[in-house]
């Protein structure tokens, strides 16, 4: 006998919302259809190994998808614990009652696992009426002496409960399809769904006769248990990558905090690493089932070009089990998983040299931003550094070139630039190259960011060679010439005027006759850095000129100005500046500095 009963007084207040605003993905119906079967099926296992009279299941535990395009109809069938009558009105007749939470609440209190029951009727069963306008859930319980259930309704304020006609445990869900859903009239429509969101459920997902989950649940197993060959194949599986990874992680977390995760660090820089809007982030599942395709909550954006699966059952999503909710079980997971991929880099950077430089070239520069960005793990990003420096080709790591500091040197020192070749005969490095300290050579326009956070390194301080004067030598004949050379630099401070901000005789210079060094907060290279980026504008580094006593151009002009000759002096006084610049590969003023090389070679010429 049919009976037509109300749905619970919030049901008919949020249905609407759940069909036409919950979801921002209409696809979802079906994984949530497939979760509540996957549901049933664990629940009829995990009561069979402690109840003997239940209903027996026909055949094997399964799910089944159909549909019969004359009728418009989808149906989810699976052979699991079904629902008796007052289970059907209890939870298909309230928003958001979930036999799954009491079931697994229930084992719980009797100290069993309730690992592996993902689904719930309620709001993910009416994510159905997105798609259908009448739903029809035919259902027998596995109880001993339950009764068939046909459960009713279009989605409005009221269901129907009558007699069923099943004859075997477990429920099918059938959804009449609405005029603007006949797309998933199509078969390869629902296949697709399938094995983008459930491909890894744990029971066979079929349909015309195909298993359409055919992929492993990689990251359930044990680490110990899984072969090289399967961690590359899944990946290139369910990554959708054609090469294989540079390297992974695989861990299971069990307390206090139960989730698994297995990590890939790619071979190849994706070409829209960089895009900001580009949705980056590892695929969230929670007991198997796919929730977001990009989950960026896990790993901070320096570790963008991560991939991989995290598994995360306990972290809380929004109702709809789109959204994650910023939590403290969430900021947990995500401060662990950060650790273990620093850790896993470290390693791979001290037992595979040769992996890590090449990884090291295609993602350090995004790794580097994280110096910046997380101070919270500085210390376990800066042994992954690497750099070229003045000792030779090979990248090199900030504990070897401390340990290789020389006698006498108590900074770590480095020049950063835009082009190593330059940077490798910038006259600013001529008194390192004559003590035979090793310079980092900083290339990446992010290295300015690095160095402006990470100001030391084990107790050593990093330090600018552009940057300041450096401290004064005991050298008494190379005092005396930067002595004798002071009033000629105040000269030519006050010749090039607002050019620079001061001239001094020089303590770096070892064969050039100048250089320019920076003074204020704002380096020369952040300078040309930001111009590039804000079309101009930006702070102006502050810049003084040096230049060297011993040169013997510098000399004969010390000469000439000591002689009151300021007029055979000036056009080569301005040529240091112009040298200066030249050095760093850009001039400021071309056409005066193309007059006096002009009238320097005429002057050549006629002598």
């Amino acid at each position: 006998m049919a009976e037509t009963l109300p749905f619970q007084a919030e049901v008919r207040q949020l249905l609407d919302l759940v069909v036409h605003s919950l979801y921002s993905d209409r696809d979802i119906f079906l994984r949530e259809l497939v979760s509540n079967a996957s549901d049933a099926l664990d629940r009829a296992r995990l009561l069979a190994l402690t109840q003997t009279d239940l209903r027996p299941a026909e055949g094997e535990p399964h799910i089944e998808l159909s549909v019969d395009k004359e009728r418009g109809t989808i149906t989810v069938r699976d052979n699991g614990i079904g629902l008796t009558r007052q289970q059907t009105v209890d939870h298909l007749g309230t928003i958001a009652r979930s036999g799954t939470k009491d079931f697994a609440k229930a084992l719980r209190e009797k100290g069993n696992s309730a690992e592996g029951l993902i689904g719930q009727f309620g709001v993910g069963f009416y994510a159905s009426f997105m798609v259908a306008h009448k739903v029809e859930v035919h259902t027998l319980s596995a109880e001993p002496g339950a009764e068939p259930v046909l459960w009713t309704s279009d989605g409005g304020g009221e269901f129907i409960l009558e007699p069923g006609s099943r004859d075997t445990r477990g429920t099918a869900v059938t959804l009449h399809l609405r005029s603007d859903s006949t797309e998933y009239l199509d078969t390869w429509k629902l296949k697709d769904i399938v094995k983008r969101h459930s491909a890894f459920v744990a029971f066979p997902i079929l349909m015309d006769g195909e298993k359409l989950n055919e992929q492993q649940a990689l990251w359930t197993r044990d680490p110990a248990e899984v072969t090289e060959d399967e961690y590359k194949g899944f990946y290139k599986q369910a990554m959708h990558e054609w090469q294989e990874p540079a390297a992974w992680l695989h861990f299971r977390a069990e307390a206090p905090l139960e989730y698994q995760a297995i990590l890939f660090f790619p071979t190849e820089r994706a070409f829209d690493l960089d895009y900001p809007d580009a949705k980056r982030g590892v695929r969230l599942y929670q007991r198997r089932v796919l929730i977001q395709e990009a989950s960026d909550q896990f790993l901070p954006r320096y570790l963008r070009f991560v991939k991989g699966v995290i598994d995360a059952p306990e972290v809380s999503l929004n109702v709809s089990r789109e959204i994650l909710q910023q939590t403290p079980v969430l900021r947990s997971i995500r401060a662990q998983v950060v650790k273990r991929v620093l850790r896993r880099l470290k390693e791979l950077g001290r037992d595979d040299v040769a992996a890590y430089t090449k990884f090291w070239e295609t993602f350090g520069a995004t790794l580097k931003e994280g110096v910046a960005e997380d101070r919270e793990n500085v210390e376990g990003i800066t042994p992954l550094l690497r750099f070229r420096s003045t000792a030779g080709d090979e990248w090199r790591d900030l504990a070897t070139v401390k340990a290789e500091m020389k006698e006498g040197q108590k900074e770590l020192w480095y020049l950063a630039g835009t082009d190593l070749g330059r940077m490798r005969a910038s006259p600013q490095l001529e008194a390192f190259r004559k003590k035979g300290w090793e310079v980092l050579l900083l290339s990446d326009p992010v290295d300015e960011w690095v160095v402006m956070n990470l100001t030391e390194f084990d107790g050593v301080a990093l330090k600018s060679v552009a940057r300041g004067e450096l401290e004064n030598e005991d050298d008494p004949i190379a005092d005396e010439a930067r002595k004798h050379a002071e009033p000629f630099a105040a000269w030519v401070k006050e010749l090039l005027g607002d050019g620079v901000v001061g001239v001094r005789p020089s303590r770096r210079l070892t064969d050039s006759p100048s250089v320019l060094v920076d003074e204020g907060n704002v380096s020369s290279n952040m300078e040309r850095i930001l111009r590039s980026t804000r079309q101009g504008g930006g702070p102006k580094a502050t810049r003084v000129l040096e230049i060297n006593p011993e040169h013997v151009l510098v000399k004969r002009l010390v000469a000439l100005h000591g002689e009151g000759n300021v007029a055979d002096a000036e056009p080569l006084a301005r040529l240091l500046l112009d040298y200066a610049q030249l050095a760093e590969g850009h001039v400021e003023d071309v056409v005066g500095l193309t007059s006096r090389l002009s009238a320097l070679m005429l002057r050549a010429a006629g002598g």
